[in-house]
């Protein structure tokens, strides 16, 4: 049994704590409420996963789904619908207050559509969104593109649900008309967004609504309107480990940026500690939030271990041999991206280019933002109170201190004597004194020659 199969028969062994809505009967046939709030991600999707799970586990007579979204990614929804057309019992959207984008996808995959006073559904078109959040102009050819596969996939949605695939793709595509009975519905050059009067209307010969079956006040009143008034309602439970799991997921960039960036200073300044701890902190919460998600597995995290013992390998035992430090940077970057990607049950082992862009484009925004901070803080952080405070100055027992004015030993070749990581001690001549590459890793036993001294702070290069 894989790490998710396990996970999921542990959350289907826990005791159910449903939240039962007031005047529920207790005795009637079980309805479940999957909450679906705030931006749809892949984080989200384990948790709906989950309770289309209990819901069969509980022998479910219907799934309501209650949504207020603006939207989110296209990938999550595609899931989320594909995960949703799997159930074999009615299900329903109750839209509570915004179905926009990748909502109005999600909610077109259930049965049935309600919508309380004043809920709003619509607006599909894709949009391109920069890493800081604002909205980026896509080339023509890629816009058409992305429209053509999201308008396909609402499509494809609707029509499995019964809906009309028409009033469907009018929310993706602006430049066609939608027109029922010789009503317009949508003009042309305007995306369809429908509140909850406009979507009960109903027109045509059969007078079938335009998308929703109604306007209720609360679930309880769905209920009623479908004929489970005396139904159980179990809603789910959305645990505080599965909400911090989406923000980790969300801000993976920063966690891992972090979590590098302080592995890269702990080895470049051994014995500090301080940011050794930090940037471990940072990637178990990384590899944590990614786990509660749904995404990665225990075997994501052991990989990245196994290749930062394989790097510390070659540092400290088995120096200038090369292949362990590649071996042990390509498992660490794949643990990384893999604790990224989704892993379906019956997916084969290998990703798709598709499945891997968004990890990639997170892994590399990482790299980038941890080698520019690490540039900055070789600038900057020698000279700060702190990094003063952290670095010992003064020379161990044994040890010749260098003088105020060194500049004479500039020239001056000798031997490592210890292992220069990128500090450590050499022998020059009689002299035994402390020593800084300018970040090499030289073994002992390397000639050196001084090339700058500042102070107490002499620098060395291999001769």
């Amino acid at each position: 049994m894989n790490t998710k199969a396990f996970l999921a028969s542990l959350l289907l062994s826990l005791p159910l704590l449903p939240a039962t809505h007031a005047g529920a009967p207790k005795n009637g046939p079980v309805v479940y409420a999957v909450p679906i709030h705030g931006m749809i991600e892949p984080a989200l999707l384990y948790v709906i996963r989950r309770g289309v799970a209990e819901a069969h586990a509980a022998d479910a007579r219907a799934v309501i789904f209650l949504m207020d979204t603006p939207g989110g990614t296209v990938d999550a929804a595609t899931d989320i619908v594909r995960t949703i057309q799997s159930l074999k019992v009615p299900t329903y959207t109750l839209v509570e207050n915004h179905a926009f984008s990748a909502g109005a996808i999600i909610a077109l995959s259930t049965k049935q559509i309600y919508m309380t006073p004043g809920a709003v559904i619509g607006d599909a078109m894709p949009i391109l969104m920069t890493p800081w959040g604002s909205v980026e102009a896509m080339p023509d050819d890629i816009k058409e593109k992305s429209v053509s596969g999201v308008a396909a996939l609402i499509r494809s949605a609707a029509q499995q649900s019964g809906h009309d695939p028409e009033i469907a793709e009018k929310m993706v595509r602006r430049e066609t008309e939608l027109k029922i009975a010789d009503v317009v519905i949508c003009p042309s050059n305007r995306l369809l967004t429908l509140t909850n009067i406009e979507a009960e209307r109903k027109l045509g010969k059969e007078q079938k609504p335009l998308l929703s079956a109604g306007t209720v006040k609360d679930l309880r009143d769905l209920l009623t309107k479908v004929g489970l008034a005396n139904a159980e309602v179990r809603e789910l439970e959305v645990t505080a480990a599965e909400r911090i799991a989406r923000w980790v997921t969300a801000l993976a960039p920063l966690f891992l940026m972090a979590g590098l960036l302080g592995l890269y200073m702990e080895f470049k300044m051994p014995g500090v500690v301080l940011p050794g701890v930090l940037g471990v902190v940072c990637l178990a919460i990384f590899f944590w939030g990614h786990h509660i998600a749904g995404l990665a597995g225990w075997e994501d995290m052991l990989l990245f271990l196994l290749g930062v013992g394989l790097v510390i390998a070659e540092v400290f035992f088995f120096p200038g041999l090369g292949v362990l430090a590649i071996f042990g940077a390509a498992l660490m970057l794949w643990a990384l991206l893999g604790a990224m990607l989704e892993h379906l049950p019956d997916s084969p082992w290998y990703p798709t280019w598709p499945e891997m862009q968004p990890p990639i484009f997170k892994l590399g925004l990482a790299l980038i933002m941890a080698a520019a901070s690490a540039l900055l803080l070789g600038r900057f952080l020698p000279s700060t109170p702190l990094f003063r405070r952290l670095v010992l100055e003064t020379c161990q027992t044994g040890y010749q201190a260098a003088t105020e004015d060194t500049t004479a030993l500039i020239g001056l070749t000798g031997t490592a004597l210890s292992m220069l990581r990128p500090a450590g001690s050499a022998q020059f001549g009689e002299r035994r004194l402390d020593v800084v590459t300018r970040g090499d890793f030289l073994p002992a036993g390397t000639p050196l020659r001084i090339v700058a001294a500042q102070g107490n702070r002499l620098v060395v290069e291999k001769v």
